[in-house]
């Protein structure tokens, strides 16, 4: 129906200072009618009605706003307040702000306390923590504008005409396989291709959600997925502190339980992003990048790969699995306090991590690579962080296309870190063997991290920065330069969407690292999508001679590690009524050898892939080969000043807030 109606501009929300607020989305405003309340806020606020208000729009500007809602609105133009009550009326002219109900107002809950917390987002109090305690806070560098005219967002950072993203469709027995990216608002429609949403994640009859992560906003997260409300238990998982804590007890519905994993060692937090989702029929598990907030899941290049798996069935409950091993060891390294639900298909359980050894995870496509706060030695060495990614690739055999190939890490939050350890990580990243028995050979890795124009010019302008907290004093180093790659996302249209998304991966040309058995072995590649950052709280870090591995942080990815392509069987789903059978799958005998190629979206045809190879491609957010920064680049750091306007005319730093204000 909008399209049809002529646009006569945006409605732009406001906090209580009147500076934009880019956590919530701008409103179109069509000529005539437009309704505006609870639907189009993303709001929870019940005293905020469906349709509180309507704002009447003419061609030349004029606007006329009528209060349709039980409960009062200001409307404020220059130093004039007015407020307005159930059906009466008021001009809306230029320089005017429509502000909704005025709530109170939390001293807990600052903008300034937001803020800090946002900035500190992945990790920078164990960055603090890793550089000198005594060193005094750098001083904050001014870069100067080189032109004082800011464009509008339409014509900056203009991608090439490459929209591989366009024609990306996944059958649905082969969306395990595979990883998706998250939709984002603002781009066209050709961009979300094969995207998901949170409320394709979490639909269906859901008996019991576990929900992993580092930040939650409950009021958001109801109102974007009604279906949470018909859970009858949810266990949150969070990494939380301060007020915050006080605020989800607050609003969390009675049905919910909180918990905060043990943090052992100082600094560290719990950083994982994932969700089981129990059903009648089994369990879905998902592993993402996002936060449980608005700007995550709407204006960020995100990630998320998701599989069901069913209930085992009786002679096989003692049977496991590589994921399912370490799935529960990862679970009950988390420390909550067990509860007792009566599910329709098993009766009375306790939901612990042994609860989850009742799922048949045989199917699995990927491996899981989780890192836990401690100190591991001995048989646990390799039980987490990169040590974990190390003791996994040792197993594989690679094509001798990959001996040496480069790495890439890509990430939103970079640690305090060294040559040294970089070089510790590397030779986990360059893990496993050619054919012949030989090391495949370290790789040089390059670090994809967007510039400061990257960040000006994002469809957040400056404020996307406060999701990419890395001070100067960790991002401007000088051994860090030879490593620098743009963030380049022509392909899935994502250019001006900052990235939060998280990958490691090995390539050459659009091909990512491959890896070949014969069918007695599994049959390996790798493509990580994981929460860690690049960081030694996220990763990990050798001490005591190599004994030893350090962890501050929990994380959680998963690496694509598909175990055959000769009998997949059928893919099974908790929300759909029937058993997706397998597309085509090649018959091989039991000797012979098979390859699959693990490719990006650019790749061009199959020109060099045999009759017996599968090819599988990955939406890649970024290009292959990653473009080296040029004299002009300068990475992001959030602690800097940017005077060159970004796309709102807005410098750096400027108040944003990551939550909505209440009284905004």
């Amino acid at each position: 129906m909008a399209g049809s109606r002529v646009k006569i501009g945006l409605l732009i929300p406001l906090q209580k200072n009147l500076l934009v607020d880019y956590s919530v989305s701008n409103i179109p405003i069509f000529q005539g009618r437009n309704i505006i309340g609870r639907n189009n806020l993303a709001i929870s606020d019940k005293r905020v009605s469906r349709k509180h208000v309507s704002l009447h729009t003419t061609v030349d500007g004029s606007a006329e706003v009528v209060v349709e809602g039980p409960n009062p609105v200001i409307v404020k133009s220059g130093d004039e307040r007015k407020k307005l009550s159930t059906q009466d009326k008021a001009p809306f002219v230029h320089d005017s702000s429509f502000l909704r109900k005025e709530k109170r107002h939390s001293e807990e809950e600052s903008s300034a306390v937001k803020r800090n917390r946002h900035i500190l987002e992945d990790e920078s109090l164990e960055k603090t923590l890793q550089e000198n305690d005594n060193l005094e806070q750098d001083d904050v560098v001014a870069i100067a504008p080189t032109d004082s005219q800011w464009k509008p967002p339409e014509v900056l950072a203009s991608c090439e005409n490459v929209e591989a993203i366009r024609h990306f469709c996944v059958p649905k027995d082969r969306l395990s396989l595979i990883f998706r990216l998250m939709r984002v608002q603002g781009l066209p429609a050709w961009t979300n291709s094969c995207s998901v949403a949170i409320q394709d994640v979490i639909q269906g009859n859901v008996l019991i959600a576990v929900l992993s992560n580092y930040m939650v906003d409950i009021d958001w997260l109801m109102s974007a997925c009604p279906d949470l409300r018909k859970i009858p238990h949810v266990l949150v998982i969070h990494g939380e502190s301060g007020a915050t804590i006080d605020r989800l007890k607050k609003n969390r519905p009675a049905n919910w339980i909180l918990h905060k994993p043990p943090l052992p060692i100082s600094y560290g937090t719990h950083h994982s992003k994932a969700m089981l989702l129990v059903y009648p029929q089994g369990v879905r598990v998902v592993v993402h990048t996002a936060n449980l907030i608005y700007v995550d899941w709407n204006n960020k290049t995100q990630g998320l790969w998701m599989q069901d798996f069913p209930w085992k069935e009786q002679q096989n409950l003692n049977k496991g699995s590589s994921f399912e091993n370490d799935l529960v060891d990862y679970l009950n390294t988390l420390k909550w306090s067990e509860f007792n639900v009566n599910l329709p298909v098993v009766g009375n359980v306790n939901i612990n991590p042994s609860f989850f050894k009742k799922f048949d995870y045989s199917s699995s496509k990927v491996r899981l690579i989780a890192s836990v706060p401690g100190y591991h030695k001995g048989t646990n060495l390799k039980k987490w962080g990169h040590m974990k990614l190390r003791g996994v690739l040792e197993e594989c055999i690679f094509d001798k296309e990959f001996c040496k190939s480069p790495l890439v890490y890509q990430f939103s939050s970079l640690g305090s870190l060294d040559e040294r350890w970089l070089a510790e990580l590397a030779v986990s990243m360059s893990s496993g063997i050619l054919n012949d028995g030989s090391p495949l050979g370290s790789g040089k890795p390059l670090i994809i991290w967007p510039t400061v124009e990257d960040v000006r010019c994002s469809l957040e302008g400056y404020a996307a920065g406060n999701a990419i907290p890395s001070p100067q004093k960790n991002v401007e180093k000088d051994f860090l330069k030879k490593y620098w790659a743009r963030w380049k996302a022509n392909h899935v249209g994502r250019c001006r969407a900052m990235p939060h998304i998280k990958t490691y991966t090995r390539y050459n040309g659009q091909n990512l690292a491959v890896s070949v058995r014969s069918f007695s072995f599994p049959l390996n590649r790798w493509f990580l999508l994981t929460s860690a950052n690049l960081s030694k709280a996220a990763w990990g870090a050798l001490q005591k001679n190599s004994s030893q591995l350090m962890i501050r942080s929990y994380e959680l990815g998963v690496l694509f590690l598909p175990s055959t392509i000769q009998d997949r069987g059928s893919e099974f789903s908790c929300t759909e009524n029937l058993i997706l059978n397998q597309g085509e799958c090649k018959s091989f005998s039991d000797t012979e050898v098979c390859k699959t190629k693990l490719v990006t979206l650019c790749r061009k045809g199959n020109n060099g892939i045999d009759s017996s190879s599968e090819v599988i491609r990955l939406p890649v957010p970024y290009q292959l080969p990653p473009q080296p920064y040029t004299s002009e680049d300068i990475p992001w750091s959030w602690d800097r000043q940017y005077f060159e306007k970004d796309v709102y005319g807005q410098v750096w730093p400027h108040h944003v807030e990551l939550y909505a204000n209440e009284d905004a």
